[in-house]
């Protein structure tokens, strides 16, 4: 056990869990509110172009999407095994899956890329673009799929830094390719007259600004788990063992992207009004959902570690922490919103009609929202233990088992109310389905902290 094991088993094993997890919540939290930020400001400068422009980033979204949830997949169930091969003292599983995950993210979203790129004009079209608006996604489409790969890769090396207890180091790399594509925007669209290609270019650069930044990070050995195209594994299995541990973030990514497709043809009958108001009422939930996401990101590691550890009794303690304190933080978010309400949805878009809908609708949301966290953490810390069944479940719940059926059937019996409260339904639904699966994991799990071999380990590395 080197010197980078030793701080790694003081810090998830010896820390406090409150204090812990708090310190591994931030960076991620940050992470996540700064990505939707530069999301908003990429949109923003382009709306300065006009309308066509606009609407060809919101297609682009969709491909943003799906290279993102292959990089969360391989992330995330790479993570998720490497910190409990950790936690038991195994260091080249470790590597094994980090490295064959990384190249397995590159090769699965290359090949995506080139795909879309030779046919770059029907893919476009099947995404929603109309003539008008294919000429803008046509050069805009191009740049994100060459910094697909990238994304997805960068999504793994975050990931697997975060379950490493590294959530300030991962932070780094993404906040960093953020703070460049808001800075390269207006300097290539305006100054140089680039416009939507200018766009694009600043956000592929963005995109492998993150990837070398983070890539760096594990080639310096900043990392206990290393790269090396040596430890990639010739074994299917492998790779069957990362897919399946994360196919509950492939699942969570995909139905969020569905669901918002759902949205807006169920809100379609109601007029522009109804899709503009549920739209900014998803983009400030969306804000407080990821807040809890980032505590349950912080944790991930945690649970992780300590379950390979057998520090159950630990286990259960995070789960009730990291519970109780998404759960004050997003109340008082959803008390904000439910309040204040009609000033925010003004600030997004001043027009009666969009402001009658959308208060409404804000405030059902808010007391959904409130119900959320449970099922947040739930999935999150099933998917850290190596429960991806139960855990695929738990991600389908919010936005793919209840919200999409809540869309299509509400509104047939209470018509634009059923639009304005779906999500809430879904949140309740979720809520006491998510009842049993606290407890049958409290009572699956050990009440109780062994010792393991990773003790010794740790014993005789400090006597040393």
């Amino acid at each position: 056990m080197d010197a980078k094991e030793i701080a790694q088993y003081e810090k998830l094993v010896l820390t406090p869990v409150g204090p812990l997890i708090s310190r591994l919540a931030i960076p991620t939290v940050i992470s996540m509110l700064t990505a939707m930020i530069y999301n908003l400001v990429d949109a923003f400068f382009v709306g300065q172009i006009g309308t066509s422009a606009s609407a060809a980033i919101g297609i682009m979204v969709s491909i943003q999407g799906v290279f993102q949830a292959i990089g969360f997949m391989y992330g995330h169930g790479a993570g998720s095994l490497i910190s409990r091969h950790l936690g038991k003292g195994d260091r080249e599983a470790a590597h094994r899956y980090v490295s064959t995950s990384f190249v397995w993210a590159i090769g699965t979203t290359a090949l995506i890329s080139a795909a879309g790129i030779v046919f770059l004009d029907p893919f476009m079209r099947i995404l929603g673009s109309t003539e008008t608006i294919l000429p803008y996604s046509r050069i805009y489409g191009f740049y994100m799929l060459i910094s697909g790969p990238a994304l997805a890769a960068s999504c793994v090396l975050n990931n697997v830094m975060r379950y490493e207890g590294k959530a300030a180091l991962a932070m780094v790399g993404l906040v960093s390719g953020g703070v460049i594509n808001m800075v390269l925007d207006p300097i290539l669209m305006f100054t140089l007259g680039m416009g939507i290609r200018g766009a694009g270019l600043s956000t592929a650069i963005a995109e492998y600004t993150s990837f070398v930044i983070l890539l760096v990070m594990f080639l310096s050995g900043r990392t206990v788990s290393r790269l090396s195209l040596k430890a990639v594994s010739r074994r299917f299995s492998t790779i069957v063992d990362v897919i399946r541990n994360g196919i509950p973030s492939l699942v969570r990514q995909s139905l969020n992207s569905l669901a918002v497709m759902v949205l807006n043809l169920s809100a379609g009958p109601y007029g522009d009004a109804a899709i503009a108001a549920m739209t900014i009422v998803g983009r400030v939930s969306m804000v407080i959902a990821a807040v809890m996401i980032g505590i349950g990101q912080g944790l991930q590691p945690v649970a992780a570690y300590n379950y390979g550890a057998e520090k159950f009794r630990r286990v259960q303690q995070s789960v009730m922490f990291t519970w109780r304190l998404g759960e004050a933080i997003v109340l008082i978010g959803a008390i904000a919103c439910f309040v204040w309400a009609g000033p925010i949805v003004s600030f997004f878009r001043d027009d009666p009609e969009v402001a009658r809908i959308g208060i409404v609708a804000m405030r059902i949301q808010c007391v959904g929202l409130a119900l959320a966290p449970i099922t947040i953490v739930m999935s999150m810390v099933l998917q850290s233990v190596g429960k991806p069944r139960e855990a695929s479940v738990m991600a389908m719940m919010r936005n793919g088992l209840f919200y999409i059926p809540a869309l299509l059937i509400a509104p047939r019996f209470l018509g634009l109310l059923g639009i304005q409260s779906a999500q809430a339904i879904a949140d309740v639904i979720a809520f006491v389905t998510t009842a049993p699966f606290v407890v049958s994991f409290l009572r699956q799990t050990p009440n109780e902290n062994r010792h393991a071999p990773i003790d010794d380990e740790y014993t005789r590395a400090k006597a040393a």
